[in-house]
């Protein structure tokens, strides 16, 4: 019981510490204290009661470990690309945030990427396309994933098919600027995650959108 008390008074320390922290250290240091929080109370749970203790111990330590990588990491190079695409998609519409799980997320609007029913680049993307594979290539461990989505407008025989092209369009874009297709995985959502209402012509283009996905994976 001690040990269990003391590990988790250890992860409350490192959630304070987090705040004098830079962004990077930020996530990890949270993602650690979170795991070692649910592996103490695990390790404990399923240990033997003369046993709680080291089992408290085991489960955080393990715990820590896997939740300090989320998954895919947060490094000082994927901070940089994010802070990269910022600048080069400043006053376009597109957003770029980092996602819970740790990706770097492009958000990237019809008026930006393509035209009602159609799957052919827009010129005021291309530039950003551009910027995106060059950062690509100097990080070369990361893997990318391009998803489709349409507005309401037409049948599913229509708007499944539109959605996966607009991707293949993105990834066929970066494919000869140096960005190997091995490293692109493409989907298309159709009509089923509208992020706005249907119902107004503004909507609909909100919906007609393309995400990029960015992830640097803990396996690399």
């Amino acid at each position: 019981m001690k040990n269990t008390i003391l590990m988790l008074s250890a992860a409350s320390l490192v959630l304070t510490g987090c705040a004098n922290m830079d962004e990077t250290q930020r996530h990890t240091g949270t993602g650690a204290a979170i795991g070692a929080v649910a592996g103490a109370v695990l390790g404990a749970a399923t240990s033997n009661r003369s046993d709680r203790g080291e089992g408290a111990l085991i489960g955080a330590a393990a715990g820590a470990a896997i939740g300090a990588g989320g998954g895919y990491l947060w490094s000082k190079r994927m901070q940089e690309q994010k802070a990269a695409m910022e600048q080069a998609t400043a006053g376009t519409g597109i957003d770029v945030t980092q996602t819970a799980d740790n990706r770097l997320k492009l958000e990237i609007p019809s008026d930006v990427s393509f035209d009602s029913g159609r799957y052919d680049i827009k010129p005021s993307l291309r530039p950003v396309l551009d910027k995106l594979a060059q950062g690509l290539t100097q990080h070369p461990v990361t893997r990318v994933t391009i998803i489709g989505h349409t507005d309401s407008v037409g049948s599913d025989a229509v708007n499944n098919p539109l959605s996966v092209n607009r991707a293949a369009a993105v990834r066929d874009y970066l494919a000869p600027r140096g960005v190997a297709a091995s490293r692109i995985a493409i989907d298309g959502r159709g009509s089923r995650e509208p992020i706005a209402d249907n119902a107004t012509a503004q909507g609909r283009a909100m919906n007609r959108r393309v995400e990029i996905f960015i992830a640097e994976t803990s396996a690399n």
